[in-house]
């Protein structure tokens, strides 16, 4: 069978990855397209790339209004290229933003289509939920919560785990030691604290401050900043500046993997250092009136992914406006080595790998894919 996947993120091009690994066992004919990024090249094969997710991602309304004609020319694009591969089913990945307007596109075109890994409509822009059920042929979720929240909403959505466990499982075998790690970017021997900062600019402009502030306090630790490719170095260098912070780009499992401790932005970052069994503080700023509005913008409890799918606050999120420290400092002293809530944290991370499932989740919901597609298809032909 055919299948064109759309990814529009890195961390869409990692799971349409595995996915597309997936489908090729599945289904040893699969034929593939798609748009994505150099891991989905790497299974797929680098002529079946028809855009790098590299000139598709626009973070922030700002960003979009002033690339709204690009934006539109490589909808026609896309359009015009899942017309011409005329797949079996179009794989939506994350990526609401394009992908939903995808959807519609795909249906009204009879064009199967598949949803993997769910728009968080459970957060924001519920009004979507009425989208996906007029476009959405089948949705594949990856949180457990969701399960309970998509049929409410009248959708029979399908969960085979969360696809992050493969990938982390993957990497974890390759994983220095922490006393390697120390050596190759030459750190002490003091204990190390993560601070991942997020992957937009807004979010290491309004984060960093803050984890520096915080630093200061932990002389006896290191803090290491975990950078991200696609941001320059520079833009971490204005934060840190006259602190004693390390920056490593790029290595941010490989950080986590030898930390003691972590300070996290909300987002999957949250999810992946607690599977990696680090204890961690969540720390997010924004504008006052947001920090207001809080309780009546967003539709859940919480902001981090391990709360929301453990179902109560097993991680501390500080959701704040100023640059307040000192709630920070308790809630990390309170979970580094000898710390009150560092033995409870750990034993909530493990009941949250037992909820999420185990690996082979990718391969799960290749399986269910072409398993559903093959049933559909000899259906029609009867």
């Amino acid at each position: 069978m055919k299948y064109y996947l759309l990814a529009g993120e890195p961390s869409g091009d990692l799971h349409g990855a595995n996915l597309i690994e997936g489908l090729k066992k599945a289904d040893p004919e699969a034929e593939f397209r798609f748009w994505g990024g150099d891991r989905m090249a790497e299974a797929g094969g680098r002529g079946n790339l028809r855009k790098h997710y590299r000139e598709t991602s626009y973070f922030g309304i700002v960003q979009v209004l002033r690339n709204l004609r690009t934006i539109k020319r490589q909808m026609r694009e896309c359009q015009a290229d899942v017309a011409a591969f005329a797949p079996d089913v179009l794989i939506l990945i994350d990526y609401p933003g394009f992908n939903m307007k995808m959807a519609r596109w795909a249906k009204e075109r009879g064009i199967r289509t598949y949803y993997y890994i769910a728009p968080k409509v459970w957060a924001w822009r519920e009004w979507r939920v009425e989208s996906i059920r007029k476009y959405v042929d089948r949705l594949f979720i990856i949180f457990p919560f969701e399960r309970s929240y998509f049929p409410r909403k009248g959708i029979e959505p399908v969960f085979e785990g969360n696809p992050l466990v493969d990938a982390l499982e993957a990497r974890r075998t390759e994983l220095p030691t922490p006393e390697e790690f120390r050596r190759r970017h030459g750190l002490d021997e003091r204990p190390i604290v993560a601070l991942v900062a997020g992957s937009r600019r807004g979010e290491i402009r309004d984060n960093l401050p803050l984890m520096a502030k915080l630093a200061h306090r932990f002389p006896g630790h290191q803090f290491v900043v975990t950078g991200v490719p696609w941001l320059e170095k520079s833009l971490y260098d204005r934060y840190m500046a006259g602190s004693d912070l390390r920056y490593v780009c790029d290595q941010t499992y490989e950080t986590l993997h030898a930390a003691e401790a972590a300070v996290v932005t909300s987002g999957t970052a949250t999810l992946e250092t607690a599977l990696l069994g680090v204890p961690e503080v969540v720390v997010y700023r924004t504008l006052w009136f947001q920090v207001k509005l809080q309780p009546y913008v967003l539709k859940i409890p919480w902001v981090s992914l391990v709360n929301l799918n453990l179902g109560r606050e097993a991680v501390t999120e500080i959701i704040q406006s100023d640059l307040s420290v000192d709630r920070a400092e308790r809630e990390l002293r309170a979970i580094a080595a000898g710390g009150e809530k560092r033995t409870r944290m750990l034993a909530d991370f493990e009941e949250l790998r037992t909820i999420i499932g185990g690996p082979g989740a990718s391969e799960r919901f290749a399986r269910r894919m072409v398993e559903e597609l093959r049933a559909e298809k000899t259906d029609r032909d009867k």
